[in-house]
């Protein structure tokens, strides 16, 4: 019976980037938008669940940079070394369709095996615990995306800082609405590409403030968007040099950096340390601790070295979870300071 119904989502699903993607119509090539700047079709040496893939690059459910239609399709918005683009992405029988629209379109549509994970191996993935084999079984189309762009991963990151992720996911949908520019093509909703380096460096304090954040965030982008250009070296570069290259700018720590090079790389052996709860929920999956500490669940992830991302996202979406304690951490409002 496992595998045959659909897992409930859960906090800990949600947050392993399990994004609802619907079935869409009946099999068959899908009607395509009016006028697509560029088509490419692609199809996967194995199984592929959009929704698994794409889903860590999501940032709320009202991300202005992504969406999920009821015909299937996911549509991401990107600020490309092109320029912007829109891509839109789409799973019938067995083949990809991508359609990309702007400047950034045909940057898009080349990187779309990676985006997929064609460059991921997930048959290296040994799973040595029950709780991982079930989720494995029941998540097969899970491959780690490779999006080759730094900026867009990190600035989000870098908001999700000690707040949670309520505010962090408001504060980057306000810039973004507020500062980016609506996506090219005919992206559905209101969809925007986030702002470029010099625009990010221009926001005026007050603007931070009112999208909630703080003055050591807002520093720590500013930072960053001022050597923009050696940001994005780091997507050519090994995910361990790549955090070492974003770690020299101040405010980034192996907490930020690890959650950047996951969604950049597509790195399945980059474990985010420094977390408030994801060493309890690996603990309590794989040994029944719920108190674990960051040396703890390197312990109990060190069998899956090199794979050990893989191994805590299949533990977020397995869905097991330490029963609550205590009350959720309290959301703060400092644009009302």
């Amino acid at each position: 019976m496992a595998g045959r119904f659909a897992p409930r989502p859960t906090r800990a699903t949600v947050r392993g980037g399990d994004a609802s993607v619907p079935a869409g119509a009946a099999a068959g090539i899908p009607r395509q938008a009016a006028a697509p700047a560029r088509v490419r079709r692609w199809v996967p040496d194995g199984p592929l669940d959009l929704g698994l893939t794409l889903g860590p690059l999501r940032r709320g459910p009202a991300d202005p940079t992504f969406r999920a239609t009821p015909d299937g399709s996911v549509w991401r918005a990107c600020r490309t070394p092109a320029g912007p683009g829109t891509l839109r992405v789409r799973v019938y029988g067995g083949e990809v369709l991508g359609e990309a629209w702007g400047p950034g379109a045909a940057w898009l549509l080349d990187g779309l095996p990676s985006l997929l994970g064609a460059a991921d191996a997930p048959d290296a993935f040994v799973p040595r615990h029950r709780v991982l084999a079930l989720a494995r079984h029941r998540r097969p189309g899970l491959r780690l995306a490779r999006t080759g762009l730094v900026l867009e991963s990190l600035i989000p990151s870098v908001l999700e800082q000690k707040v949670t992720t309520v505010e962090a996911y408001a504060a980057w949908r306000t810039l973004v609405r507020r500062f980016g520019e609506p996506a090219p093509g005919p992206a559905p909703g209101r969809m925007y590409v986030m702002p470029e380096p010099r625009t990010w460096a221009l926001v005026p304090s007050w603007e931070w403030h009112r999208a909630g954040v703080d003055d050591k965030r807002a520093s720590t982008i500013l930072r960053a968007v001022r050597v923009a250009a050696r940001m994005e070296e780091a997507a050519r570069m090994e995910p361990a040099a790549a955090q070492a290259r974003l770690e020299v700018v101040p405010g980034i720590g192996p907490w930020t950096s690890a959650e950047v090079v996951q969604r950049s790389h597509g790195a399945p052996d980059a474990v985010t340390v420094g977390d408030l709860h994801l060493p309890g929920i690996v603990g309590w999956a794989l040994a029944g601790n719920r108190n674990a500490d960051d040396a703890e669940m390197l312990r109990l992830l060190e069998p899956y070295a090199g794979q050990r991302h893989r191994a805590a996202r299949l533990v977020l979406l397995s869905g097991r979870v330490p029963p609550r304690r205590a009350p959720r951490m309290p959301v703060g409002d400092i644009g009302r300071l």
